[in-house]
């Protein structure tokens, strides 16, 4: 009896999908573009498809748009479907927002006309909707500037504002930030996400970045040629991978080779476990920069283990780099003339040909079959 109420508070306190969508495929000339694409966006969720240019992102976004057809699967936006192979709901009816790289706003109109630009509605509430959101985004003093006037990053709030006129219960973005300076983007991204998410918008932001995926959303859903080869919450996909590749989307990695023996492969860092892979097999062992460590009380003596970072293996500094908040050094290493990097926090930029003794930290290490 508990367990039942158990499930029916769960089921009262998580919210139904905003917009749903269902085994999505579109072909181009024989050519799989999109690949049984499926997710689900809560309202006030923050969903981001993050991938490589042409792996099927913005074509995604456009058929959820309405604005391509896919071949096969449906969409539907609180339950209803809108769009499979035999029905459409045209875009304009989908109570779906739109904001692109290009803020297309146009320039023959005022900041205020361009927000009011999609409102279907008496003036009084026009001018009303108008100002109380060039209030939110700190734009009331531009309501009769023009476009040309204004700065890239408010170019790109008047284009929020316009997006959010009509109240859609769903925002789609497809990389629009990516024209803003550094300096800009991280406050327009915070700004752009809070009023999102006062609105209980329901958002899904297409980027090749994987900074922005992991400040932005509440999911990640990875996208590779096509298909959506992992989803979850940011710390998931950062911290446990599905493959090398998804490791090295998001940093710079190591990867060492090694082949297993009764479940375990050597390596010049010591053992590491390889369960579930036949003897005999390769596997590709990876890890950031970041966890690899230098061992400055080993001096100049022999590998000795310890707890939690194995075997100490000797390399020698090939380059040294400070990149602000971190220095970058290369190493090639003794053992097989590999390069390896490690970051440093702050300043530490030893001179090339210095030898030294690093480790690396086993419980951030990835295993996997070897692919190549």
């Amino acid at each position: 009896m508990s367990e039942q109420i158990d499930r029916e508070k769960s089921a009262v306190a998580a919210p139904a999908p905003r917009l749903e969508v269902r085994h999505l495929t579109r072909r181009f000339g024989g050519r799989v573009v999109v690949d049984d694409v499926s997710l689900a966006i809560r309202p006030g969720q923050v969903t981001c498809l993050l991938g490589p240019s042409g792996c099927g992102k913005s074509t995604t976004l456009r058929m959820i748009a309405g604005v391509e057809m896919q071949d096969e699967g449906e969409i539907r936006v609180d339950g209803e479907l809108i769009c499979d192979t035999v029905y459409r709901v045209p875009p304009e009816r989908r109570s779906i927002g739109l904001m692109f790289q290009d803020f297309a706003l146009f320039p023959h109109l005022s900041v205020a006309d361009n927000v009011a630009f999609g409102l279907r509605a008496p003036r009084e509430a026009r001018r009303a909707r108008v100002e109380e959101l060039l209030a939110r985004v700190g734009l009331s003093h531009y309501v009769d500037a023009y476009p040309h006037s204004l700065s890239g990053g408010e170019q790109q709030r008047v284009a929020l504002a316009r997006a959010l006129a009509p109240r859609p219960s769903i925002m789609l973005m497809d990389e629009p930030f990516s024209g803003l300076d550094n300096r800009l983007r991280d406050g327009i991204r915070d700004e752009t996400l809070s009023i999102l998410k006062e609105e209980d918008t329901a958002v899904l932001l297409v980027t090749h970045e994987p900074q922005e995926a992991m400040r932005m959303a509440d999911e990640i859903a990875l996208m590779r040629d096509g298909r959506i080869v992992q989803m979850g919450a940011p710390y998931n996909i950062y911290n446990a991978p599905l493959d090398k590749a998804a490791v090295a989307f998001f940093s710079d990695v190591n990867v060492i080779r090694g082949t297993v023996r009764g479940a375990l492969t050597d390596t010049p860092f010591g053992q590491f476990l390889a369960p579930g892979v036949p003897d005999g097999a390769e596997v590709d062992i990876v890890f950031r920069p970041q966890h690899v460590g230098i061992d400055f009380d080993r001096g100049g003596h022999g590998p000795q283990p310890t707890a939690r970072d194995g075997v100490a293996a000797r390399g020698v500094v090939e380059r040294a780099r400070f990149l602000g908040n971190e220095s970058l050094v290369e190493f090639r290493m003794d053992h097989d003339g590999s390069v390896l990097k490690a970051t440093v926090p702050n300043v530490f930029l030893p001179r090339p040909g210095r030898a030294l003794w690093l480790t690396v930290r086993r419980d951030r290490c990835f295993v996997f079959p070897a692919r190549d």
